[in-house]
C-alpha cells in the first residue's frame, strides 16, 4: 500500500472533473458563437437587402416618372389629327393628288414642331397613304402594310392603340401610339405616332445596375444588356413565337427564352416584383444571386424590372456575422474570466485560511525568534530603501552627465554658432538702422521694407538657434518614434558651421530612410552630435576629409546608423577601451562622451561599437531597435 500520496486519487478526480466541465463550456461556448453568426448573418443580409430596396425602388420611381413624361408628351398627338379636313378626306377615299399632298405637309410640319420620330396615316386595310416622311426615300412609310400591327387593329376597333414595334425601314426601335380617325360615326382609318426609345435607353443611367423594359408580350423590348433584347421573360411556345413573328413587331428578330429563370408572376397585373433570384448557371457562365425589383409603367403597357447584384449584401452580411460572433466570444470569454477569477478567488481564500491556521501554529513553536526576524526584516527594508536611493541617485547622475556633455558640446559648438550669428545680427543692426532713418524722413514704405527684411534674419536667426535649444533641453528619456533621417538633418545643422570651417565634406545617405527607430529623439541626436564632433577631431590631420553617414535595416529588425570618417582609423587596444569611462586621447575633454553615448544606446535596447573601415578610417555603428517591433514588442508584452 502506497502511504506517500493519501490524496492522489482525490486530485485525478478533481482533474478530470476540470477537464470535463472545460470541455462542456468549450461545446457550449462554440454553439452558441456559431448561432451568434448565423443570427447575425441573417440580420445584417436583412438590413443590407432592406437598404438595397429601398434605394432601388427610389431609383425606379424616379427612372419610372422620367421615360412616362417623355412619352406621353407626344402620345395624344394622333388624337388631334382628324380635326384636319384634309387627312379625313384622304382616309375616306375623297381626296385627290393635291389632298395627299396637303395631308403630308401638315403631318411633316407637325412632327417637325413636336420632336416626334414620325407621323402617318393609314385606311382601314391598314396601308399607309399618309406620312410625315414622305420626302424621304428610305423612310417615307407610303405604301407600308401595318394591318397586323396591333396598335393598328387597337385604333381601328374605336380604341387607343399602344405598342412597341420595330418596324419596316429602317430597323429602328420606337413606341407607337394611334388613334382611330373617325368621318362621322365611322371609323375611316387611323393616325399613328413614332416616338424615339432613344431617350428611355439613355435614362437607363438613373438606374445604376442591369435593367429592362418588357411589353405586353413579356418580350424584352428595352435593355441596358444588349443581350437580353427581345428574349421572352415567361416559357414561350411554337404557336407564340409563330403569332410573334407573324406580327413583324419585332422585325427580323427570332425570340429567344431570357437567361435568367426568374419566375417572378409576370402576368399579374399589380406586378410587385420584388425576389431574390439565386446564382444561377447559363451555359458556361455562372450568374450571380440578384435582387431583381419591378414596376408597371403607369398609362403603358409596359414592365420595368431592375437587377440588382447582391454582392454588398453578402458582403455586410459576413460583417455582420463576424462581428456577432465576435461579440459572442467576447461575452463568453468575460464569463470565463469571471468564472476564473471567483474560482481563483475561492482557493485565495482557503489558501489564506490555511495559512493563517499555520501562521498561528508557527507563532506558538517561533515566538522567541519573533524579534530576530523582526530586526532582520527592519534591516532588509532600510536596505532595499537605501538601493532605490542609490539608484534614483545614479540616475539623476547620469542625467546630470548626459546634461553636462551636452552643455561640453555646445561650448566646442560655441564658435561656430557665434559666427554664423554674427552676419545676420550685423545686418539686422544696420537694417534697423536704416528704417529709423527712413521714419525720420517719412518714407513710411521704405522703412516697412526694412522691417520686413529684419523680421526675415530674425526667422534665420531663429532657425540656428531653434536646434541647439532643442538640443540642450533637459527633457525625462521617453520613448517614441524618431525618424533618423531627421535626427541627423538636426545634429549636421548644429555642426554645420564647424564642418564647413573644418572643409569636411558630409557625405549623408539618409535623407530617403523612411523607417523610425524607438528611441528619445533629444538623447539619439546627443550621440549623433558626439560622433560626428568625435569624427571632425579625428580627421584634423587628414589631407581628405569625408565624414559619411548612412542608416540601415538588418534582418533582425534593428536599425543600424554608421558615422564613418576619413581619419586615421583606431588602434587595436584604442577600440577594447574607447568606452571605458574617462579614458581619451584628447588634450581637452573627460572621456565620458562616448561612455554616455554608449549607456543611451543600450538604456532604448540598442548598443554602440567601433571598427576600423578597410578603406582607412573609423566607423561607428549605433544600434537602435525598429520603432514599429519595438511598439508591437511593448504591446504584447
Amino acid at each position: 500500500m502506497d502511504h506517500g500520496c493519501p490524496n492522489k486519487g482525490v486530485i485525478i478526480t478533481d482533474r478530470s472533473r476540470r477537464h470535463s466541465r472545460i470541455a462542456v463550456f468549450s461545446l457550449v461556448a462554440a454553439v452558441l458563437i456559431a448561432l451568434a453568426g448565423v443570427v447575425g448573418h441573417a440580420l445584417g443580409r436583412a438590413r443590407a437587402t432592406e437598404a438595397l430596396r429601398a434605394d432601388t425602388a427610389h431609383r425606379l420611381d424616379l427612372f419610372t416618372s422620367t421615360a412616362v413624361l417623355m412619352i406621353n408628351r407626344l402620345a395624344s398627338i394622333p388624337g388631334t389629327i382628324e380635326l384636319n379636313q384634309d387627312t379625313v378626306a384622304l382616309l375616306s377615299g375623297r381626296g385627290d393628288v393635291t389632298t395627299s399632298t396637303n395631308v403630308n405637309r401638315f403631318l411633316a410640319r407637325l412632327n417637325a414642331q413636336l420632336g416626334s420620330d414620325a407621323i402617318f396615316v393609314a385606311d382601314e386595310r391598314g396601308e399607309v397613304i399618309g406620312s410625315s416622311n414622305a420626302a424621304q426615300q428610305d423612310d417615307s412609310r407610303l405604301g407600308e402594310d401595318i394591318a397586323a400591327r396591333p396598335y393598328f387593329q387597337d385604333a381601328l376597333s374605336g380604341f387607343v392603340g399602344r405598342h412597341f414595334s420595330l418596324g419596316e425601314a429602317p430597323d429602328t426601335p420606337g413606341y407607337f401610339v394611334s388613334y382611330p380617325v373617325h368621318d362621322g360615326d365611322r371609323v375611316v382609318g387611323t393616325a399613328t405616332t413614332k416616338i424615339s426609345l432613344r431617350p428611355v435607353v439613355e435614362a437607363f443611367s438613373l438606374l445604376g445596375k442591369p435593367a429592362l423594359i418588357a411589353d405586353r408580350d413579356n418580350v424584352v423590348i428595352l435593355s441596358s444588356q444588349p443581350e437580353w433584347l427581345y428574349t421572352s421573360l415567361a416559357p414561350i411556345t411554337v404557336a407564340q413565337r409563330v403569332d410573334l413573328e407573324l406580327t413583324g413587331v419585332y422585325g427580323h428578330h427570332r425570340v429567344t427564352q431570357f437567361p435568367l429563370a426568374i419566375r417572378l408572376g409576370i402576368d399579374d397585373p399589380a406586378l410587385g416584383l420584388d425576389r431574390v433570384v439565386p446564382a444561377q448557371r447559363s451555359g458556361t457562365v455562372t450568374l450571380p444571386e440578384r435582387l431583381v425589383q419591378g414596376q408597371v409603367l403607369n398609362g403603358m403597357d409596359w414592365k420595368l424590372l431592375v437587377f440588382s447584384d447582391l454582392a454588398d449584401v453578402r458582403r455586410q452580411g459576413l460583417i455582420a456575422a463576424a462581428l456577432a460572433s465576435l461579440l459572442t466570444a467576447l461575452v463568453l470569454t468575460l464569463a470565463l474570466y469571471l468564472m476564473q477569477r471567483r474560482r481563483a478567488a475561492r482557493l485565495i481564500r482557503a489558501a489564506r485560511d490555511a495559512l493563517e491556521l499555520a501562521n498561528v501554529r508557527l507563532e506558538i513553536t517561533v515566538a522567541r525568534r519573533t524579534q530576530a526576524l523582526t530586526q532582520t526584516n527592519a534591516d532588509l527594508r532600510r536596505e532595499m530603501d537605501e538601493r532605490i536611493r542609490t539608484e534614483a541617485t545614479l540616475r539623476a547622475t547620469q542625467d546630470d552627465l548626459v546634461q553636462a556633455a551636452k552643455l561640453t558640446a555646445l561650448g566646442e559648438l560655441g564658435a561656430g554658432i557665434m559666427h554664423e550669428l554674427a552676419q545676420p545680427l550685423g545686418a539686422l543692426q544696420t537694417h534697423a538702422g536704416n528704417a529709423e532713418e527712413f521714419l525720420r524722413r517719412g518714407d513710411v514704405a521704405s522703412a516697412q521694407g526694412n522691417l520686413a527684411i529684419i523680421g526675415g534674419i530674425v526667422e534665420k536667426i531663429d532657425g540656428i538657434i531653434f536646434p541647439l535649444r532643442s538640443f540642450l533641453r533637459k527633457s525625462p528619456a521617453k520613448s517614441e518614434a524618431v525618424e533618423v533621417a531627421q535626427a541627423v538633418q538636426n545634429a549636421l545643422l548644429l555642426l554645420d558651421a564647424r564642418l564647413r570651417a573644418a572643409d569636411i565634406t558630409v557625405e549623408n545617405a539618409c535623407d530617403g530612410f523612411v523607417t523610425p527607430v524607438w528611441c528619445n529623439p533629444n538623447r539619439i541626436e546627443q550621440v549623433l552630435v558626439n560622433l560626428i564632433a568625435n569624427a571632425c577631431d579625428a580627421m584634423q590631420g587628414s589631407a581628405r576629409r569625408t565624414l559619411g553617414i548612412r542608416a540601415e535595416l538588418q534582418a533582425d529588425g534593428d536599425v543600424v546608423i554608421t558615422v564613418e570618417d576619413s581619419g586615421p582609423g583606431l588602434e587595436p587596444q584604442q577600440i577594447d577601451r574607447l568606452f571605458v569611462p574617462f579614458n581619451t586621447s584628447k588634450q581637452t575633454g573627460l572621456g565620458l562622451g562616448l561612455a554616455i553615448s554608449r549607456g543611451i544606446a543600450r538604456e532604448y535596447g540598442g548598443d554602440l561599437i567601433a571598427q576600423n573601415r578597410p578603406a582607412g578610417g573609423a566607423a561607428f555603428l549605433l544600434r537602435l531597435p525598429q520603432a514599429q517591433s519595438r511598439r508591437t514588442a511593448w504591446t504584447s508584452g
